[in-house]
């Protein structure tokens, strides 16, 4: 029987048929490196105890009521102070919107901003843009990104399709690259927004950014995160942020998560959520109003949580760059932030050790999962092209004692190819 058009038309998750097959091989009892999801081992990355013995006492306390719809006033004032401390970003208590992580955010933001037939624009690889724009009924204008840029798109990139755009959606620290953008860059990207908004009319609907920074804690060596408003301080009035404890600290189940941006915007994605009614649980919104104010637990986990993810991507990375000084066809770009390593294998139109020749990238997948155990996502899975060799790993379920055998494996059914 026949459903809805949107419904009729979505496209499946690619990661989540790759998840399948990992899955069966095992139960088999197989050997699988799984660096395909964006998650944590709890059991490796556990959330920080204070924030885990403040949502145990918040139940403890019958926090099991409604929150308010806009997010508890205790959590926003303690967003607010985190945020204005330690990301300069100065939102009132009206601008900031709690939900259930960063998706419904990003899902009420569409929906604010976008009718259908808009133009919607977004870089790829990129997290499910293109999703949201299917379920807004958007015109999807894709920047295909390229590896020279680190998968960072730029101003330039932009500019050809800006008149009457409603939305650019980014995110840095990108996932799934890893990668930043540079202050340069970035701000370039803020004052053609600017500039375009100019150029419009009072009547006009204008250009929004979307910018997640769900990762925007977790940067490594040198590398900083920089966010529009606090290089360009008019696009406040254009900006929504996304952000959550998600990533940050290692707390992707305990659902909780925040926009900031215009009041008028808020306001109205508020509005929505309110009938969707994808809330923050109570309790878990009391434990993270008092984690955020607890500064030293925040430094002493971030400390140790960063150290322990750069260390796991650095030791893939060196392992990686070994095998292309051994003349093996795989690159990689080195590590700046997030959980996420970009790397690449060139396998199509190679031979496996059964005569069969890698014809697509699709199968040159399958080869890294059935001859080295490596489960890992390709870039086609975020919106690049099929014949992309670019591939996201992803360290949140990584042991440190697996890297060198994954390595060892890989390195020979690389080898096995010719």
């Amino acid at each position: 029987m026949k459903l809805s058009n949107l419904a009729e038309t979505l496209i499946g998750s690619e990661i989540v048929k790759l998840g399948g097959e990992i899955k069966e091989k095992i139960r088999r009892g197989e050997r699988i490196y799984n660096f395909t999801v964006g998650d944590f081992n709890p059991e490796i990355f556990p959330i920080p105890k204070e924030l885990e013995d403040g949502i145990v006492e918040a139940y403890r306390q019958h926090y099991t009521n409604y929150p308010t719809a806009e997010g508890n006033l205790d959590l926003r004032e303690a967003i607010h102070s985190f945020m204005k401390d330690e990301a300069g970003l100065d939102y009132g208590i009206n601008e900031i919107l709690v939900a259930s992580g960063g998706r419904p955010l990003i899902y009420a933001l569409y929906l604010s901003v976008c009718d259908k037939g808009d133009k919607i624009i977004y870089p790829v690889p990129s997290w499910n843009n293109n999703h949201y724009t299917h379920f807004v009924e958007g015109e999807h204008i894709v920047i295909e990104t390229k590896a020279e840029n680190n998968f960072m798109p730029s101003a330039a990139d932009f500019q050809p399709y800006i008149k009457d755009a409603t939305m650019i959606s980014l995110c840095s620290p990108q996932n799934p690259t890893g990668t930043t953008f540079k202050k340069e860059t970035l701000q370039s990207i803020c004052e053609l927004v600017l500039a375009e908004n100019k150029r419009r009319g009072d009547g006009q609907k204008k250009l929004y950014l979307l910018y997640d920074q769900m990762y925007w804690q977790l940067t490594y060596g040198s590398i900083e995160h920089y966010d529009p408003v606090s290089i360009v301080p008019e696009m406040r009035e254009y900006t929504i942020f996304i952000d959550a404890i998600s990533k940050c600290f290692a707390a992707t189940g305990v659902r909780v998560g925040w926009s900031m941006g215009p009041a008028h915007v808020i306001a109205k994605m508020r509005m929505i959520l309110t009938h969707v009614g994808a809330w923050a649980p109570m309790a878990g919104q009391k434990a993270v109003a008092r984690f955020l104010g607890n500064r030293e637990a925040i430094k002493k986990y971030n400390t140790h949580f960063k150290n322990e993810l750069e260390e796991r991507l650095r030791k893939i990375y060196e392992g990686l760059m070994l095998l292309k000084e051994e003349g093996l066809p795989v690159d990689a770009i080195a590590p700046e932030a997030a959980i996420y390593l970009t790397i690449k294998f060139d396998l199509v139109g190679k031979k496996t050790p059964s005569g069969n020749v890698l014809l697509s990238q699709n199968e040159a997948t399958s080869y890294l999962l059935d001859a080295a155990g490596l489960a890992i996502v390709p870039f086609y899975a975020f919106g690049a092209e099929k014949t992309s060799a670019w591939y996201r790993l992803s360290v949140g379920t990584c042991k440190k004692e697996d890297i060198v055998d994954m390595i060892a494996k890989l390195r020979t059914a690389l080898k096995n190819l010719s």
